[in-house]
């Protein structure tokens, strides 16, 4: 199945993050817990070595597993495939394209472009990590994020809008904007779910939930949250 036909049957997705340590067992639970998928991937301290390692370790589960790109200098040869992402909100176009560019010229003839999917990245919470670092506008309003969305979709082509607020429980309304900006693209959301109720409020509305945080704060609930977001999707 291609990576993007993959894309469009997740309900549900743990994202690990290879700089913050793991346990086998909690491994092992995450990679047997019904997820959809696990996508490696994080905003500081990406090296090779610790990404390779995490993707050694999840490879030993049968669960697909792509990486989101932060660096070119961690990319994982041989993954089954890649998440690109392009910060629209920035206010800096190194985030947009420039670093995009830099690996494309640099790697262009090696890229499995097949198993490369581009996401519009929109991130929400001023204070986080990866806001800082992309120099992002987080003061949007339901305009705003509909335009965001239609730029995405409609006229960049991107298969996945993805709504990142990063450790802090986002706005629904911002959410339900963003899904009346889309035709096509898929809707992934990203952001401080720790609640059974937050989980099934953004599965109404988000196709996909991506779980990052909660896997090292409690994993009970990070685990718990693979039932909560399908129950939710098979409802709509």
């Amino acid at each position: 199945m291609s990576l993007l036909r993959q894309i469009g049957t997740w309900r549900h997705v743990f994202k690990l993050d290879p700089n913050r340590p793991l346990s086998d067992a909690a491994l092992e639970c995450i990679c047997t817990s019904k997820t959809d998928a696990i996508i490696i991937g994080g905003t500081d301290g990406i090296t090779y070595e610790n990404t390779h390692l995490l993707w050694q370790r999840v490879k030993s589960y049968e669960i697909p597993c792509v990486q989101e790109i932060s660096t070119f200098s961690a990319i994982l040869l041989g993954c089954e495939g890649y998440l690109i992402p392009s910060v629209l909100n920035t206010e800096d176009a190194y985030w947009l394209k420039g670093a995009h560019y830099e690996a494309i010229r640099t790697y262009g003839d090696l890229i499995p472009w097949e198993k490369v999917a581009g996401q519009g990245y929109v991130i929400l919470n001023p204070e986080a990590k990866v806001s800082r670092l992309t120099h992002c506008n987080t003061n949007l309003s339901t305009e705003d994020l509909i335009a965001y969305a239609r730029l995405s979709d409609q006229l960049f082509h991107l298969p996945i809008f993805y709504i990142e607020y990063s450790g802090t429980y986002g706005q629904i309304e911002m959410v339900r904007a963003a899904r009346r900006g889309l035709r096509k693209a898929r809707l992934f959301y990203g952001g401080g779910i720790r609640t059974q109720t937050q989980a099934e409020e953004m599965a109404t509305w988000a196709d996909t939930i991506v779980i990052g945080n909660l896997v090292y704060e409690d994993l009970k609930q990070a685990l718990a949250s693979v039932a909560w977001v399908k129950e939710t999707a098979q409802r709509k």
